[in-house]
């Protein structure tokens, strides 16, 4: 008659033992794996303990999950699991680090998180050299090199490398916005998100540049301040060679030349190449303008906008020309007036060829032949091809004569009623 095999079964609290099988040890609930954002273990090779006991013969390996967490259903084949999975109910850490004390649910969790205090990295890829604190780390990184992407979405199929990508992809479909603001209440889709957006509210600036001292709230500003200090532009256009600093950079001039438009504005259709000109067009409709002048409290739709009109107050004309070293509020002026020296006319209309130092000279232009006024007047409805002129023309309904002869002081409302006059002088 066969023995009566002894259990691992503990005094576990919510534990259910959906039948009788086979013993199951394995390793302590301190030596498990930590649950990761894409599902890998955080534990070096010394840390990872044995399977689940076996028994006498190895090939009667067990296979069944007997232990089910009864505040989840979640099934486990061996009690330990079950007793470390229960913590996650619990919220008990009882492992906690001797540098910072922060807490973790295992022992191989607070081993992984001790190499952020010492710099060690002992996992390394074999393609290319580079070292990782963890194996999970390591094994997303090499999915790069091989292009594997063994998550994907049950909704359209889009495949990813991490589960934690495939996680935040599912929230476009479901408009799931789990995370908020504790502040102000704005939800988000993601927490790293929210994170990043806390620190507009508590000012923190956790990336310091390594050169000059600056700090950042996210580490992709930092990163992007760096390359002003290195000089670095690792990326290239594969049509015409202009290199970039940043991939984004690379990637939205690329659509300069495919002519790719794939930002559309919902309300009236216009596409746009940059993800920010878009949400910036949206503004005009919402009449959105959440950049604010701390002097003056003018509000505008355009952060560079309130930059630039900050400059007025303080009077600071960052731009030189390198010719004349004549100064400029914008970077785009000082520009434009730098073609004044090189004579260069990088604009030209498609219609008659005439060309063009600014593109707002040769976009004016254009009306001439397709007979746009695009500017109509909010009094009597007439309208006008250029901006300019429509606020000539507003000044005869306000009565307005800002402009004054020099010889006689006549005043006038339009630029070339004023030139008319002076040729009687």
């Amino acid at each position: 008659m066969r023995e009566a095999e002894p259990s691992c079964s503990s005094s576990l609290p919510h534990v259910t033992r959906e039948a009788d099988g086979d013993h199951c040890g394995g390793p302590q609930a301190d030596d498990l794996l930590a649950p990761l954002s894409d599902g890998d273990d955080t534990t070096s090779p010394e840390d990872e303990g044995s399977d689940c006991n076996q028994d006498s013969d190895s090939s009667k390996k067990k296979t069944g999950k007997h232990f089910t967490c009864s505040v989840c259903d979640k099934r486990f084949s061996c009690t330990s699991k079950l007793a470390q999975h229960m913590k996650i109910h619990t919220g008990e850490k009882p492992f906690s680090c001797s540098n910072c004390g922060k807490s973790f649910i295992t022992k191989s969790a607070v081993r992984s998180h001790m190499r952020t205090h010492t710099g060690e990295k002992p996992f390394s890829c074999s393609h290319c050299g580079k070292s990782f604190t963890t194996k999970s780390a390591l094994r997303s990184h090499v999915r790069t090199h091989t292009g594997e992407k063994p998550f994907s979405c049950s909704d359209c199929g889009k495949r990813f490398a991490l589960k934690s990508h495939v996680q935040n992809h599912m929230t476009i479909h479901t408009g799931e916005k789990p995370f908020s603001c504790s502040d102000c209440g704005k939800r988000f889709t993601q927490m790293s998100s929210m994170q990043k957006h806390m620190r507009i509210h508590t000012g923190e600036k956790p990336y310091g540049c390594s050169d000059c001292g600056k700090r950042f709230t996210q580490k992709s500003s930092m990163d992007k301040h760096m390359t002003m200090h290195t000089g670095e532009k690792p990326y290239s256009c594969s049509d015409c060679g202009k290199r970039f600093t940043l991939k984004s950079n690379m990637q939205s001039h690329m659509r300069t030349h495919a002519g790719e438009k794939p930002f559309r504005c919902s309300d009236c259709g216009k596409c746009f190449t940059h993800k920010s000109n878009m949400q910036s067009h949206m503004r005009t409709h919402a009449g959105e303008k959440p950049f604010s002048c701390s002097d003056c409290g003018k509000s505008f739709t355009h952060k560079s906008n309130m930059q630039s009109h900050m400059r007025t107050h303080a009077g600071e004309k960052p731009f030189s020309c390198s010719e004349c070293g004549k100064r400029f509020l914008l970077k785009q002026s000082m520009l434009s007036h730098m073609r004044t020296h090189t004579g260069e006319k990088p604009f030209s209309c498609s219609d008659c060829g005439k060309c063009f130092t600014l593109k707002s000279r040769m976009q004016s232009h254009r009306r001439t032949h397709t007979g746009e006024k695009p500017f109509s007047c909010s009094e009597c409805g007439k309208r006008f091809l250029h901006k300019r002129s429509i606020l000539s023309h507003m000044r005869t309904h306000k009565r307005e004569k800002p402009l004054s002869c020099s010889n006689c002081g006549d005043t006038f409302s339009s630029q070339s009623t004023l030139h008319e006059h002076m040729q009687s002088h």
